[in-house]
């Protein structure tokens, strides 16, 4: 007989419209965790599910930095400028003091907001520039007048109340939800007499929390703007967005630590990093480190119900170990009312770095070349026709081609040769590419490689200066002649507009701070506890493209200043890149 041992959740912090799968493990000739549907009996049974939630007359209010815990006071400076309630929420006034230079950002863009309809800011925020307490109602949680903290559970007739909320094993948390405590049930019922067997096995989460949402990332125009920073919409352009989005099987505690259990799972990664890839609404989408199994079951799919055709190149697993469906790649999505297939290319560089070394390396030193040239990884070439066309511009009668690549080069520090190596193959792929037809380029992906490394030089500048330092290492002679690190690619940083922005509005100089006044590049795109610093880039052929806009960057503000990246708000331990673009007008030949 069917016999279940004991149930347990992956985590016990729910998320709303994050799904909750239990682990239900059986005790049946080992099968552990299956799922025994009433069309598919086992030994003459099947499992059955409930949900169900606590139904009090109170809820309880979820603290905006810390959901896992109840809020015990609340910003009254939030609620007066009409700011989502629930960011609004505070554990306790060292928790908000703490968060303080963070919650303000909310308050600032509120009051901008208010400014354009007329000048409201000093008396709804005047009482918060001297003193991050003050505004702040310590007796009780407010939500408009009625008193909402703290909740007690309701008791009837000697117990809880429960409400039945789901009847299969998964449950998706509901707003409904927020403050409640969940109940899973799990029995095993007899196929003939459809009677319970056994026990009734049950495990309760902890109180529902709402999804945590970062204060979201504006697209700041760097060209065509009039003084308003408003950005010229005519059509003609087109945004790209480039992404590590964090592989499951390297999102480990050990990794990340100062992570929440909770946020570090792939069941809530998941949907925060879907939630954030979906509204940037960009029209190419390059993501790294996508398991191969996320990308068939998840990216795939939903990508798809968003619009978006999908391509895959997974690293190849000579060095990997693990299984092939947890092997990682690079992922490109494109709208297909924007963009049709035209082409694809594979670029893997372990079968470069084969035929380097039967062309190079004596037969004796193969061996050791190889393995130190074999990393598995790869890269990812669309070749897209666009669906449109520049506004006024006279295109002849061609067909509009972008060449759009996508990789992650290999990560291990020491390595600075197989680094430049493997960039300096993709863009001799490139050129051929280029070569072959009047196409705009695009080069996006983690390149491991910080401004002013060799890589980004090769890449940034079309060469590498023979007396750089990171070419001190070539213990197997790969490198040389430095001559030969080379491109004709008119490649630029598309971030590097933000530095070429003159004096002008708030916005452009606060964009100009966050980026390196010595490379132009981003202060970082990557921000662990043991990193902060730049590897994630676009790259695009300035002779053929503008650059339009790009999406705000991040400073150390904007992130918690108890923790590093991933965190509940950003689900990779690196940031987005976004970056519009306008194809230039072609000129007759």
């Amino acid at each position: 007989m069917v016999k279940v041992s004991r149930v347990h959740l992956p985590s016990e912090i729910p998320i709303v419209g994050c799904e909750i799968l239990p682990y239900v493990i059986l005790d049946n000739n080992n099968n552990n965790n299956l799922d025994v549907p009433e069309s598919n009996p086992l030994d003459g049974c099947f499992l059955k599910y409930k949900w169900y939630r606590i139904q009090s007359d109170k809820k309880v209010a979820i603290c905006s930095v810390h959901p896992s815990e109840q809020a015990t006071l609340q910003c009254l400076g939030c609620v007066k400028a009409k700011i989502p309630v629930n960011k609004s929420y505070h554990c306790t006034p060292k928790c908000f003091s703490d968060a303080w230079q963070h919650h303000r950002v909310l308050h600032e863009r509120a009051a901008s907001a208010v400014n354009e309809n007329g000048n409201e800011e000093e008396d709804i925020y005047g009482r918060f520039n001297n003193n991050a307490t003050s505004g702040v109602n310590n007796a009780s949680v407010q939500n408009g007048t009625t008193p909402i903290y703290p909740a007690t559970v309701t008791q009837r007739n000697g117990g809880e109340t429960w409400f039945e909320v789901g009847r299969s094993k998964t449950y998706t948390p509901t707003a409904d939800d927020i403050g409640h405590v969940l109940k899973f049930e799990c029995f095993v019922v007899d196929s003939e007499t459809k009677s319970v067997v056994g026990p009734t096995k049950t495990i309760l989460t902890s109180r529902v929390i709402p999804a945590p949402s970062p204060t979201p990332r504006r697209l700041i125009p760097v060209t065509n703007a009039d003084v308003a920073g408003h950005l010229d919409t005519s059509s003609g352009t087109f945004t790209v967005l480039s992404y590590n989005v964090l592989c499951d099987s390297y999102a480990t505690s050990d990794l990340y630590g100062y992570c929440p259990s909770w946020a570090l799972s792939w069941s809530y990664r998941r949907q925060n990093l879907l939630r954030e890839i979906v509204g940037y609404l960009a029209d190419v989408v390059c993501l790294q480190e996508v398991q191969s199994d996320h990308f068939e079951e998840f990216f795939s799919p939903e990508l798809d119900k968003h619009g978006y055709q999908a391509l895959f190149k997974r690293k190849t697993a000579e060095v990997y170990n693990g299984s092939n469906q947890t092997i990682d790649g690079c992922a490109t999505f494109f709208r297909r009312d924007r963009f049709s297939h035209v082409k694809k290319y594979e670029v893997e560089f372990n079968k470069a770095a084969q035929s380097l070394t039967d062309a190079l390396v004596p037969n004796a030193q193969k061996k050791t070349a190889l393995n130190r040239l074999v990393k598995d990884n790869v890269a990812l070439i669309a070749v897209l026709e666009a669906k449109f066309s520049n506004q006024g511009v006279d295109n002849h009668g061609k067909r509009q081609l972008v060449c759009v690549a996508n990789t992650h080069v290999n990560v291990q520090h020491e390595l600075k040769d197989v680094k430049l190596w493997q960039v300096h193959t993709l863009l001799k792929g490139l050129e051929k590419i280029a070569a072959s037809a009047d196409i705009p380029m695009l080069v996006c992906g983690d390149f491991n490689s910080v401004p002013g490394s060799a890589p980004h030089a090769l890449l940034a500048i079309g060469k590498v200066d023979p007396m750089h330092p990171d070419l001190a290492v070539d213990p197997l002679g790969i490198l040389r002649p430095a001559t030969k690190l080379t491109h004709t690619l008119p490649l630029v940083s598309a971030y590097s507009s933000f530095a070429r922005i003159g004096a002008g509005l708030g916005t452009y100089e606060q964009q100009k701070r966050r980026v390196d006044p010595n490379t132009n590049e981003p202060l970082f795109t990557n921000c662990t506890r043991d990193f902060i610093g730049t590897l994630d880039y676009i790259f695009y052929s300035a002779d053929t493209l503008t650059v339009e806009s790009l999406l705000e960057l991040l400073d150390e503000d904007s992130l918690r200043k108890d923790t590093a990246l991933p965190s509940p708000e950003w689900s990779s331990d690196h940031i987005a890149l976004l970056a519009e673009f306008r194809c230039k007008p072609r000129t007759r030949r």
